[in-house]
């Protein structure tokens, strides 16, 4: 009777265990096409059923805007994405260095050809919006089960004002009559976020929150900042930032909002490259290792890594992760 019982409690267990669904997203950015990308062994074992890529998705920029080197790498990263891929959902974004011209933005004369580059690249269905209309942003509800993911994706190149000089350090502009987004791309973003789901998802190639460093960040435009962070603090809907370019790894935290920065997938820094084979670090590399934010809630992580939101549908718990090149966990936040 006793073993009976036994049987019985362990059958309900699986039985509701069989009820728990696990919705597996990864993402990254900043891979080279030209370099190894032993990453993906890492991220297949991961069993992701989705996975977004934040942008400098090939390296074919060029100082003169021409596209020939943009062209050739598309072809060669076909070659090298793993096959696995085609068999999942796969989102994509652009950045700089797939847009054409390195730390570019609405002034770039090739970006038409550009997009229509990477539609085909990505191959995006003929009937998409994307096709139809100047830049790259996209919205889409994502159901699993009864929950419903709100994924907006930006286009942080197409209508971006000039930058306050020709290179880094940059700092911020005080015109307010600049945009990164465009008024047409604002005033869409602010109908899509509004509608109903279980959580929103905003991918954005450069990163929102962080303010301290001297790269791109909406940070160089103040008041675009402020305004998308006004917009996401009054959602009532769980809200995730992600975000690539930066070739370093962070969670970000400004109240309620979180910001998860995942890059690079097989092309870290140069310090960190060197510092990788050395026993003792001069301080030179150290230095250029160590990065701080107010809002950045870990030590920043330099090597090559990969992000990962898990979704339990049942229970609504969201795990979020970012993942070393073996797919060892760096750090993990709950949403």
């Amino acid at each position: 009777m006793q073993i009976k019982k036994l049987i019985f409690i362990f059958f309900i267990f699986i039985s509701n265990s069989a009820l728990v669904k696990e919705y597996v997203i990864g993402f990254g950015s900043c891979i080279d096409q030209d370099l190894p990308q032993p990453i993906w062994q890492a991220i297949e074992a991961k069993n992701v059923d989705t996975f977004m890529f934040l942008g400098d998705n090939v390296y074919g920029d060029h100082p003169s805007g021409k596209l020939d080197k943009l062209k050739k790498s598309y072809i060669t990263q076909s070659t090298k994405l793993p096959k696995w891929l085609n068999k999942k959902k796969v989102i994509s974004i652009w950045d700089d260095h797939d847009y054409g011209i390195n730390d570019g933005g609405g002034d770039f004369k090739n970006k038409r050809e550009s997009q229509k580059l990477f539609l085909d690249f990505w191959k995006i269905p003929e009937d998409d919006l994307r096709h139809k209309r100047d830049g790259l942003y996209f919205n889409e509800l994502i159901e699993i089960d009864d929950f419903k993911i709100n994924l907006i994706v930006l286009d942080t190149r197409f209508f971006r004002s000039k930058l306050t000089s020709a290179k880094s350090p940059y700092v911020p502009t005080n015109n307010t009559d600049t945009t990164i987004l465009g008024d047409e791309q604002w005033n869409w973003f602010e109908e899509v976020i509004s509608r109903d789901s279980d959580l929103i998802l905003v991918l954005s190639s450069i990163q929102i929150l962080a303010t301290e460093h001297v790269f791109e960040r909406w940070d160089l435009f103040p008041h675009e900042r402020l305004k998308m962070i006004k917009i996401l603090d009054a959602q009532e809907t769980k809200t995730l930032i992600m975000s690539g370019d930066r070739h370093k790894g962070g969670l970000y935290k400004k109240g309620d909002l979180i910001e998860l920065t995942s890059s690079s997938l097989n092309k870290p820094t140069a310090a960190a490259r060197i510092s990788r084979n050395l026993s003792i670090v001069p301080n030179t590399i150290k230095n250029q290792l160590i990065e701080d934010d107010k809002l950045l809630q870990n030590k920043i992580y330099n090597y090559e890594n990969f992000g990962l939101i898990k979704i339990n549908t049942k229970t609504q718990n969201i795990e979020i992760s970012l993942n070393d090149i073996r797919g060892n966990e760096v750090f993990t936040y709950n949403l």
